[in-house]
């Protein structure tokens, strides 16, 4: 019978062997072998060896992204095999944990599609009645932060904001103020899903002066940036604020070399959009930091920044078209678009109409290429906004433009003139009075 030494010897070998392998297949197999063959012996080298087994092993199903490969379901087997379950009941509590984090991390971030997420929360939900039954508190804690991210992106709300609530309590209990900022983001997050601003800034806040109690990790410090400039943006349409939040989300992530910089990068272009600032999207496209982002996303961007450069309704239109995916899809920029449009449609009016003083609706409705009635609505709503100085003749058809009247303002400096002279008197009339 081989001794513990010579065990080890020969599965340190193979272990080694799948390290440098560059064969996929052969990984998986060497790494599934060790696990299947590896004698139950209290050895903390044979341990970690079986450690970097199990998390070499999901990792590479987590590569396994082709439906044909079902990477997923061998990483669910894997993460809730009878196997794994009995090393993790041999280990301490604290490396059980850091395993099944990692394994349900690499799960959940296999892929975006709505399938996927839902099989996510069953993930969680199992890993969680584990982690009960084994007394795991700490595990189930950070396992729950996992769910109620699953909830929000499955968009089951009711259900994430219930465990939300549950889980930001025991937290409290224990102090433990990484997790509670995170759940507190997560809440605010839901909220803002839901349309209740107001509550969605005060879960912000709350997460913001816990977070300046610890020291935050740059990836969730830019998370904070982010939700904070999203708000600012759909709630008070503060573009400048946003931008430079934005931009503090942007750099945090770039900095961590977090995949998740390129959503603050657009959202930071739509801000110069909005602000009637077409032309910085250009600077800020081409600089060293943002260059290695380009893409369609970024494109779509360009796009609509240039046909606001334009003041282009056509050319806007073109680009919803041509970037539907990009454009209309995101949820952010989504909310923002009827505003721009609105913008684009009031921009278009104003370059057409902009050499006459008198010209027909029919005319301006067939250069924009929009029907009639809806230019003669769009004109209205300009003349009622101060937008556009004129008035709209129904009867003949025709818009009339007028020159903005300069405001005199003789009479307004002589009142002021007089005013100030009559506090001259009186103080002379004070000294006077002392004579």
């Amino acid at each position: 019978m081989a001794t513990p030494d010579v065990i080890l010897s020969g599965i340190t070998e193979r272990f080694h062997q799948a390290e440098i392998s560059d064969n996929p297949h052969e990984k998986k197999e060497i790494f599934s072998d060790v696990l299947n063959n590896c004698p139950v012996i209290d050895n903390e080298a044979l341990i970690n060896i079986q450690e970097q087994c199990i998390i070499g092993l999901g990792r590479q199903y987590s590569l396994e992204v082709e439906p044909q490969e079902d990477g997923a379901q061998k990483l669910f087997d894997l993460i809730l095999g009878s196997n794994t379950k009995a090393f993790l009941n041999r280990v301490s509590k604290a490396k059980a944990g850091k395993i099944v984090k990692t394994l349900v991390d690499l799960y959940l971030n296999m892929s975006k599609s709505p399938e996927h997420h839902q099989r996510a929360v069953d993930v969680c939900q199992k890993c969680i009645a584990w982690a009960t039954e084994e007394n795991r508190r700490f595990l189930r804690q950070s396992l729950e932060s996992r769910l109620v991210a699953q909830y929000f992106l499955v968009e089951m709300f009711d259900d994430a904001l219930s465990l939300a609530k549950s889980l930001l309590k025991e937290l409290k209990v224990v102090d433990d103020k990484g997790l509670l900022v995170e759940v507190q983001l997560l809440e605010s997050h839901i909220y803002q899903a839901l349309g209740n601003l107001q509550k969605s800034r005060a879960s912000l806040t709350s997460a913001r002066t816990t977070a300046n109690s610890i020291y935050c990790p740059p990836q969730l410090q830019a998370s904070l940036d982010m939700q904070s400039a999203i708000l600012h943006a759909i709630d008070d349409n503060d573009f400048k604020t946003a931008f430079s939040y934005f931009f503090e989300a942007f750099e945090g992530y770039d900095t961590a070399n977090d995949n998740k910089a390129l959503p603050p990068l657009k959202y930071m272009l739509l801000c110069k959009i909005m602000l009637s600032q077409p032309d910085d999207v250009y600077g800020i496209v081409s600089g060293k930091l943002t260059s290695k982002y380009s893409g369609r996303d970024i494109e779509a961007l360009k796009a609509i920044a240039a046909a606001s450069q334009k003041r282009s309704l056509s050319d806007f239109k073109l680009a919803l078209e041509m970037f539907d995916v990009e454009l209309c899809q995101d949820k952010i920029i989504a909310k923002h678009l009827d505003k721009l449009r609105d913008t684009m449609l009031e921009q278009a009016l104003s370059r057409i109409i902009e050499p006459y003083s008198r010209v027909q609706i029919h005319h301006i409705s067939k250069l924009i290429e929009l029907p009639q009635d809806l230019v003669e609505a769009k004109l209205s709503q300009m003349i009622l906004d101060k937008k556009l100085y004129g008035i709209l003749d129904q009867g003949q058809g025709i818009l009339i433009i007028f020159e903005e009247d300069v405001a005199d303002k003789t009479y307004e400096f002589g009142l002021q003139t007089m005013s100030n002279l009559g506090k001259v008197v009186e103080v002379l009339f004070d000294h006077a009075k002392k004579l």
